[in-house]
């Protein structure tokens, strides 16, 4: 399977027609009548917990061509960790690399996953796009075979968009509406910068493991804390390590 070996895939028509038009009407009805959920959202691009806002987004989420491609490395219990629609504005700047989340099995520069051992995948990552995405539109860069390194991007290269792995260049995740695209949480990838005129609109899922937690919600909104629990904390550390984390990636 290619999402299981490079890191990254591309499946075309998982939604088309009157679906997809009544899903991408549903959303920018949320957009529409909500405000940013997050304060640092200047420019009011995202909005989280999308399968309890959109009846459509829950039903998409869970079409059978998106979970044909996960379950068989995931598991038939895996579930939707982290479920958000982004709709990135004309002209956007991208972002820097990053992973998701891990890496999940850290190791040193030079120390290879010997291929006789299926690599293990903890968390994937979905976007179904709502309209086009041409490379004008910026989109997702993966740097195949990533996902294997064990690493994080390399620090002083995180804006560099002529970063190679193992010698491979990023492949460009252009996709027309109705396209889902998948990439493994700890593969480097990055969003690229758009010309003007063009942005991005999609709904995103991230699906994990049956023992990874959703974060869906906050920890401050839902956590295993009782009240008086969370009085007896002193310390960010004691914060942390009863489960009250400071809101990150998949967190809304």
């Amino acid at each position: 399977m290619q999402l299981e070996r490079e890191g990254h895939a591309l499946v075309p028509g998982v939604l088309t027609g009157e679906e997809l038009a009544a899903l991408k009407s549903e959303i920018t009805g949320v957009y529409e009548t909500s405000g940013p959920d997050r304060p640092n959202d200047m420019r009011g691009e995202f909005r989280h917990g999308m399968l309890n806002r959109s009846p459509l987004s829950q039903r998409a989420i869970g079409s059978r061509a998106i979970l044909d491609v996960i379950e068989p490395l995931l598991g038939e219990d895996c579930h939707v960790i982290a479920n958000t629609a982004w709709r990135n504005i004309a002209g956007h700047a991208g972002g820097a690399w990053h992973i998701d989340a891990g890496p999940h099995v850290p190791r040193d520069a030079g120390v290879e996953w010997p291929d006789a051992i299926a690599y293990p995948i903890f968390a994937i990552g979905m976007h179904l796009f709502l309209e086009d995405c041409p490379l004008e539109a910026g989109p997702t860069a993966v740097l195949p075979g990533s996902h294997r390194s064990g690493r994080t991007p390399p620090k002083d290269r995180l804006d560099d968009l002529t970063l190679t792995f193992d010698g491979r260049e990023p492949v460009l995740l252009a996709a027309k509406a109705g396209d889902a695209a998948f990439f493994v949480s700890d593969a480097w990838h990055r969003g690229t910068p758009a010309l003007p005129g063009f942005g991005r609109f999609f709904l995103q899922a991230h699906y994990a493991r049956r023992d990874i937690a959703q974060r869906i919600f906050t920890t401050e909104e839902v956590s295993h804390v009782s009240d008086e629990a969370k009085v007896r904390v002193a310390s960010d550390r004691d914060r942390t390590l009863i489960g009250l984390h400071a809101p990150y990636f998949y967190d809304g």
